[in-house]
C-alpha cells in the first residue's frame, strides 16, 4: 500500500502536456450523452465522441469526473482520450465485447496512429473480482466463457487495455487496474511510451500478467509500478523482433516472473535495457526462456534490487526462487548484469542450449551482491530447470550454475549465505558457490571475488 501511495503522489504532478501531438479539438464524452453514474452503459455515446474526434481530424475525448461503465471502445487514429479523475468500468458480460476473442479489450486500438491514453489520476478497472467463482488466495477458480465455444482453456476473459499493430502510442498518468486476466497488450506496435502509471491487480487471479510486449519496437518504459499475480512484464516475438526496448525507473512486484523473455521467441531480441529496477516479492526476477529459434544480443539489466520474498502460493518450486534464471536453446550474445543487488533462496542460473546451438556468449555479471537464505532445505537441495526443455534436470543447487558458455566475465561479485537456525552450517552443506563441467564452459574471467557465511 506504502508503494501505491508513492506512486499516486507521482500522477497528482503530471503537467498537463503529456501528448505527443498537441491536441487541436476537444470533445466532451458527456456532450455525446454519456451519462457517467457507474451503472448505465455509456459504451455508444463515447464511441461516437471517439468517431467525431477522429473525423475532424484528430484531438481529444475529454471524460469527467465521473465512472462510466462500457464495453469495448475502439480507440481510433488521431484521438487521445484524457481523463480528469474519471474511471472506466470494463463490462462483465460477453455480450459487452465483440464476437472475436481476441479482442475483448476494454479499450482497443488497432492499426492506429498517434494515439493516448492519459490523464490525473485516470482509471481504467476491470473489475476482475467479479470474475472470481472460488476465492483462493493461491490461486483462485476464475469465470471462463470457454463453455460458449468461442474460446477454449480457463483464459477466456476480457483483458484491459490492447494496442495492435500501431504507431505512436502514449499511456501515461493512468492506473489500470484489476483486470479480469491481464493490464497492457503492446502487440506490433511502433514508438510506444508507458509512464508515471499503476498496473495493479490481485495476485489470485491467475494469469493476470502486467504488461505484453510483443513484436514491437521502440518502446520505453518510465517510472511505473506493476503489482500483479502474473508476470510483471512480459516480451515474446511471434511474427517479428523486438529490437529498443528501455525500462527504467520502476518497481515490479508480481507471484510469476518479474521480467520474462519468451517463451514465444521465434524472432530476435536486439538492444533491451531495464534501468533502476526494484522488485519486490517476487518467485522469480529475470527470467529468459528462448526455445524457439529466436536469439537475443545486446541486452543489459543495470542498477536492479531484486528480493524475492513472496510467500504466498502457486507453484511451490518457484517461490523465492532464481534472482536470475537464463536458459536458451537459442544463441544469447553480449549480456550484461551491472550494479545488480538480490535476495533470495536460490542461486543464478546461466545454461545455454548445447555446445553447436543455444551457446551464451560474452556474458558479464559486474557489480554484483547476492544474498542467499534457506528456510526450506529440501527444496533448495534440487534445481529442477527441465522445463526449458534444454539439457538440465535435477541437480545440486548453487550460488550460480553454469552450461554452455562461451566468454564470462565476473567482476567484483560478493555472495553471503546467511544463517538460518540452530542447523544454520548444515543448512547450505548441499549448495556449491559454483557449477559448472569445464567441458561447457569456456573463457571465464574471475576479478574481486568473495563468499561468506554470515
Amino acid at each position: 500500500m506504502a508503494l501505491l501511495l508513492v506512486f499516486i503522489i507521482t500522477l497528482l504532478s503530471i503537467t498537463k502536456s503529456d501528448s505527443s501531438t498537441p491536441a487541436a479539438h476537444v470533445f466532451s464524452v458527456t456532450d455525446y450523452g454519456a451519462v457517467g453514474d457507474g451503472n448505465t452503459y455509456d459504451t455508444q455515446q463515447i464511441q461516437a465522441a471517439i468517431d467525431a474526434c477522429h473525423a475532424a481530424g484528430g484531438g481529444t475525448v475529454s471524460f469527467p469526473k465521473k465512472i462510466f461503465l462500457v464495453g469495448t471502445i475502439f480507440l481510433k487514429s488521431g484521438v487521445q482520450l484524457k481523463f480528469n479523475d474519471s474511471t472506466i468500468l470494463g463490462g462483465t458480460k460477453m455480450e459487452d465485447y465483440p464476437t472475436d476473442p481476441h479482442r475483448w479489450f476494454v479499450v482497443l486500438a488497432e492499426n492506429a496512429t498517434d494515439v493516448g491514453i492519459i490523464g490525473d489520476l485516470g482509471t481504467i478497472d476491470g473489475q476482475g473480482e467479479k470474475y472470481i467463482e472460488k476465492l483462493d488466495e493461491k490461486s483462485s477458480v476464475m469465470k471462463s466463457w470457454n463453455t460458449t465455444g468461442v474460446c477454449h482453456g480457463d483464459r477466456c476473459r476480457p483483458r484491459l487495455v490492447g494496442f495492435f499493430d500501431c504507431k505512436n502510442v502514449t499511456v501515461n498518468g493512468m492506473i489500470l487496474r484489476i483486470p479480469a486476466i491481464s493490464n497492457l497488450h503492446i502487440v506490433r506496435c511502433e514508438n510506444t511510451f508507458l509512464g508515471d502509471s499503476i498496473l495493479e491487480s490481485h495476485f489470485y487471479i491467475p494469469h493476470n500478467h502486467g504488461i505484453l510486449i510483443e513484436d514491437s519496437n521502440n518502446t520505453f518504459i518510465n517510472n511505473t509500478l506493476v503489482d500483479n499475480g502474473g508476470n510483471a512484464i512480459t516480451l515474446k516475438t511471434l511474427k517479428g523482433p523486438i529490437f529498443n526496448l528501455r525500462v527504467t525507473e520502476s518497481e515490479l512486484i508480481t507471484k510469476l516472473s518479474a521480467i520474462k523473455f519468451g517463451s514465444g521467441s521465434r524472432f530476435d531480441f536486439n538492444g533491451i535495457i531495464f534501468d533502476n529496477i526494484n522488485v519486490y516479492d517476487s518467485h522469480r526476477g529475470i527470467t529468459m526462456q528462448l526455445r524457439e529459434g529466436g536469439m537475443a544480443s545486446d541486452i543489459t539489466f543495470s542498477n536492479m534490487n531484486i528480493n524475492l520474498d513472496y510467500k504466498g502460493g502457486g507453484k511451490a518450486e518457484w517461490t523465492r526462487a532464481e534472482p536470475i534464471y537464463i536458459v536458451s536453446k537459442s544463441r544469447i550474445s553480449n549480456l550484461r548484469f551491472i550494479n545488480i543487488t538480490s535476495h533470495s533462496e536460490k542461486g543464478v542460473v546461466l545454461s545455454g542450449g548445447s555446445r553447436h546451438e543455444g551457446v551464451l556468449r560474452n556474458v558479464k555479471l559486474v557489480n554484483v551482491n547476492l544474498t542467499f537464505y534457506n528456510t526450506n532445505l529440501t527444496d533448495n537441495a534440487e534445481l529442477d530447470n527441465e522445463s526449458c526443455g534444454c539439457n538440465q534436470n535435477k541437480q545440486p543447487s548453487a550460488g550460480i550454475r553454469l552450461e554452455y558458455i562461451d566468454g564470462l566475465l565476473i567482476e567484483n561479485m560478493l555472495m553471503r549465505w546467511v544463517r538460518s537456525g540452530s542447523n544454520s552450517e548444515s543448512a547450505w552443506k548441499n549448495f556449491n558457490t559454483f557449477d559448472f563441467r569445464p567441458s561447457t564452459v569456456n573463457n571465464v574471467s574471475i576479478h574481486s571475488f568473495s563468499s561468506s557465511l554470515d
